[in-house]
């Protein structure tokens, strides 16, 4: 009979980190929000229209807010998700990107439309994360490649003679 104090057989698996989702919301959605902003620059600049410059604001605007909201709702469920089950795995990418497409659908104000760019949306980021989980290296490897790359070289000292006694 195996007792609380002995070691379990199987390999140790890494301990799970939480995910701070507020803190990640909010990089996300003013790094998504930056992107929505060259988005409707880019927009305002291909289109022809007599607002001038400020026509980013206020004729595509609407663009930078549907990024910054995107990206803030992906982070955000994909934290909580994260949290909740206390694993990384690509459910949680699925809940993430479901999040962010259904706000990109609502924006149509279709709810067809939401639910299926949830699925879609949801779907690519399950298979990028998956597929990334395949391909990409186990975490003693990043590790190990880490400390080879930033390892300290031993500092070498000529070393002093002793005086002679003569």
């Amino acid at each position: 009979m195996a007792t609380e104090a002995e070691a379990p057989s199987g390999p140790i698996q890494d301990a799970y980190e939480p995910k701070a989702p507020l803190s990640r919301a909010t990089t996300a959605g003013l790094q998504a929000g930056a992107v929505g902003t060259f988005v409707s620059a880019v927009q305002n600049a291909l289109s022809s229209h007599s607002a001038g410059a400020a026509g980013f604001l206020t004729r595509t605007g609407s663009s930078i807010g549907t990024f910054a909201a995107m990206g803030a709702a992906f982070a955000f469920t994909e934290a909580v998700v994260a949290n909740q089950r206390e694993t990384d795995d690509a459910l949680n990418g699925f809940a993430g990107g479901c999040a962010a497409g259904f706000l990109a659908g609502i924006r149509t104000r279709s709810l067809p439309i939401a639910v299926g760019s949830c699925a879609v949306v949801g779907g690519a980021m399950a298979t990028f994360d998956y597929a990334g989980q395949i391909i990409g290296d186990t975490e003693e490897k990043k590790e190990e490649k880490r400390k080879n790359f930033f390892k300290t070289r031993p500092i070498f000292h000529k070393p002093i003679p002793a005086p002679s006694s003569e």
